[in-house]
């Protein structure tokens, strides 16, 4: 499934997962760099994401990619589509 989800279009992100408590289900925390507009300084912002994991395979701290996708419940709007770098 992981070969169609690359090839879709859409947004796709880099983030850290902060949860997989729930079944089939990661948080990733997505963090962005926005440049303030009177101070001129880089400025750290993130957000946190709900994506669909079918085969329950990240862990805490590791980084992954996800990508837009069709509403899977309420808040999940995203799926996995890597697992880039697993946590120590």
């Amino acid at each position: 499934m992981s070969a169609e989800l690359a090839n879709k279009k859409g947004r796709s992100l880099v983030g850290t997962v902060v949860s997989n408590k729930n079944d089939k289900t990661i948080v990733v925390r997505v963090e962005t760099l926005v440049r303030h507009p009177l101070l001129k300084k880089f400025i750290r912002r993130h957000k946190k994401f709900t994506a669909h994991d079918p085969n329950n395979e990240c862990g805490m701290g590791d980084k992954v990619k996800i990508i837009e996708f069709r509403p899977l419940s309420r808040n999940k709007r995203w799926h996995l589509v890597s697992v880039l770098e697993k946590a120590v």
